[in-house]
């Protein structure tokens, strides 16, 4: 069974086999993606990581990238966990704001984990704008959500919930 799910077709798994998706900045970030899984997928034989990085870049068809995205957050939220990683920006991308989807699901997942208590862990790498905000709110709404100055710290608590 592949262990790295990318963007393109839904793939049906084990109700009992955990995935960790890892949920952050694509367009203006650093690839950080590949090796987070790579890490994550070695460090656990039994889950599955879905990185939304899609390597294909000429071929990314919207709709089927945002349903893939949803499906996979969805099935974390259920037998996982939702790895954000808020990597600074490195290319400025004037047409966009920087992370405008992450902040989104950020938000989203927020509130889910509020109500559900879908399994979130924050990276947030020193110099994402508006860091200080994210973490008060966190301090205040879901203190339980743990948030880590590095990558590889949010990874080694991600892996400690699944297992």
């Amino acid at each position: 069974m592949e262990r790295i799910l990318t963007p393109s077709q839904i793939k049906e798994l084990p109700l009992d086999t955990p995935v960790i998706f890892i949920a952050g900045p694509i367009q203006g970030s650093r690839e950080w993606q590949a090796n987070a899984s790579s890490y994550l997928i070695t460090s656990e034989k039994k889950l599955i990581v879905a990185s939304p990085r899609n390597l294909d870049h000429k071929n990314i068809q919207y709709e089927k990238q945002v349903d893939w995205e949803t499906h996979y957050l969805r099935r974390a939220a259920d037998n996982g966990v939702i790895l954000f990683y808020l990597a600074k920006e490195v290319d400025h991308l004037c047409e966009r704001a920087y992370a405008q989807t992450s902040r989104f699901e950020l938000g989203e997942w927020k509130v889910k984990h509020e109500r559900d208590g879908a399994n979130l862990v924050i990276g947030i790498e020193p110099g994402f704008s508006n860091e200080r905000y994210i973490r008060r709110r966190f301090s205040q709404d879901c203190p339980d959500v743990p948030i880590f100055d590095n990558l590889w710290d949010a990874c080694q608590k991600a892996l400690e919930l699944v297992v």
